[in-house]
């Protein structure tokens, strides 16, 4: 399969590929993102580990472009959001038209989980309590936003109840600094950058969601997941706070060599210390965050691997 031109910006992950080698592509997202740092540490272990195979990580714009790639042939690997995948596989949401049948999962990695971020000053605990005020539900389009307003509108909240305003992540950070906002949303790999700064400047609380409202969130959204932000996240955050996420899926073709599929999985699985030093949400790169969170079929590579190990398959995961 060919490998797409590497980008500018991803010239300090590059390597020489050798020209016996099989070449793969990971398609990523932006150089600001986790995808990016992730899709590079997994390229640096293929190289390493994997002989005869030689891997590159490439920027693209994300999610919905990476299914393509990786359906077309033109990226061998790829990372998109749960939903994104799931609606992909099924012909449903933007894949209405175009069903891509030829996706397989090979992980689940990490989650983004939906992070309700606000000062600790500021008497919001709760999401009925954002009624009334200025709230960031993230980038117009972006998953943040999409994830935010699917979780308030499952929870009988909608837009008409509070004064949304679209902001990037160190948009909404700078503008609960400054207080131009009462609270903000993001939905990324904990921890992120712009929240940790912020923690440095301002006393932070993070609200947590209750079981009722994760109940409500699973019932709209089918791949949002339950999710448990660890003490000590950030600073100042002494106790976990509850909340849902999007698992991140690590996809590829149905025609990938099913040798090749198990070797790239179970690399994923043994040698996580190495991606953890490059990007801490591969701490929750694990084969049980995996198996319960992957919403389509694995790879039969893959999928061997996980028998190997023991773990439980969902029969949605096998095709």
């Amino acid at each position: 399969m060919s490998v797409l031109k590497y980008a500018a910006a991803a010239s300090l992950l590059a390597v020489a590929l050798p020209a016996s080698a099989q070449q793969l592509s990971i398609a990523t997202g932006g150089t600001g993102g986790t995808y990016y740092p992730y899709g590079g540490g997994l390229a640096e272990l293929i190289n390493n580990h994997i002989e005869g195979v030689s891997a590159v990580a490439e920027v693209t714009g994300a999610s919905v472009e990476n299914m393509g790639l990786v359906w077309r042939g033109d990226s061998d690997i790829a990372l998109a959001l749960a939903d994104t995948v799931y609606a992909a596989y099924n012909g449903t949401g933007d894949f209405e038209d175009r069903q891509l049948e030829n996706i397989r999962a090979l992980a689940s990695i990490y989650p983004n989980a939906v992070q309700l971020v606000t000062l600790a000053d500021s008497g919001i605990e709760s999401l009925s309590d954002l009624e009334g005020k200025t709230v960031s539900v993230g980038a117009p389009g972006s998953g943040t936003e999409v994830n935010a307003q699917t979780l308030l509108e499952a929870n009988g909240i909608s837009y008409d109840d509070f004064d949304p305003r679209r902001l990037n992540f160190n948009e909404t950070a700078d503008a609960l600094r400054d207080g131009d906002i009462a609270a903000g949303f993001w939905s990324v790999g904990p921890p992120t950058s712009s929240i940790l700064n912020l923690a440095t400047t301002r006393d932070i609380r993070l609200v947590g969601l209750s079981d009722e409202e994760i109940a409500n969130a699973k019932e709209e959204e089918p791949v949002f997941a339950a999710y448990e932000l660890r003490a000590g996240l950030y600073e100042g955050m002494d106790e976990a706070v509850q909340t849902v996420s999007i698992p991140n899926v690590l996809v590829t073709n149905s025609e990938m060599d099913e040798e090749l599929a198990y070797q790239v999985t179970k690399l994923l699985f043994e040698e996580t210390e190495d991606l953890i030093a490059i990007h801490p949400a591969a701490n929750d790169t694990t084969v049980k965050f995996s198996v319960n969170s992957t919403p389509i079929a694995f790879h039969p590579g893959a999928l061997r691997y996980y028998e190997e190990v023991g773990a439980e398959i969902a029969d949605h995961q096998r095709k």
